[in-house]
């Protein structure tokens, strides 16, 4: 597992030992940021659920201005990854649970533009995020939020702000899905 391009291109990132962490793969992460394109520059990030921090790392790589990591189990290589990216300056990680992080974000006035959000498939862990994200004061006027999921969890949430603009499944395991709180064409 690498950074695919920017200025940490090539970077190779440590993954948890064990099955605990299911990092995104090279190819969905690459067609996604292809999806994303241009509107990653410049937006602050947060990454729910980091494991690796693949997807906040990359996307500080391609010109996001600052991203937090959040993830309970994986603080330190979180840290370790993004010192071996050189990407410190820029990276903010998160050492606990995603939902009190969230709370805790929301207190310290955090807004963000981009939001990945990738947990453990099939636990509802997605769902009750992109629901806790739809009612939180974090995300921009212009957010986006984009969810991997299992390709079997077919069920959005009911929600107020976000609305679903585009979906993808790669193979028979993953489901992306970008949302946004302005209509936008992704």
């Amino acid at each position: 597992m690498r950074i695919i391009t920017g200025k940490a291109r090539g970077a190779r990132l440590k993954a948890p030992k064990g099955l605990s962490t299911r990092p995104t793969s090279d190819r969905v992460k690459e067609s996604l940021f292809s999806i994303l394109g241009g509107r990653v520059v410049g937006r602050r990030v947060l990454d729910l659920f980091a494991g690796t921090g693949s997807l906040g790392l990359e996307a500080v790589s391609r010109g996001a201005a600052f991203a937090v990591l959040v993830d309970k189990a994986t603080g330190n290589l979180l840290r370790d990854n993004a010192e071996h990216a050189h990407l410190t300056d820029v990276v903010r990680v998160v050492r606990g649970d995603v939902f009190a992080s969230l709370s805790r974000l929301a207190a310290e006035g955090e807004k963000f533009g981009l939001v990945f959000c990738d947990p453990p498939y099939a636990k509802g862990l997605w769902e009750r995020a992109l629901a806790a994200l739809d009612a939180s004061p974090v995300l921009s006027e212009d957010a986006l939020v984009v969810v991997e999921c299992g390709e079997d969890e077919k069920e959005v949430p009911p929600l107020s702000r976000l609305s679903l603009m585009r979906e993808e499944n790669y193979g028979h395991t993953t489901r992306v899905r970008i949302f946004a709180t302005l209509e936008v064409d992704v």
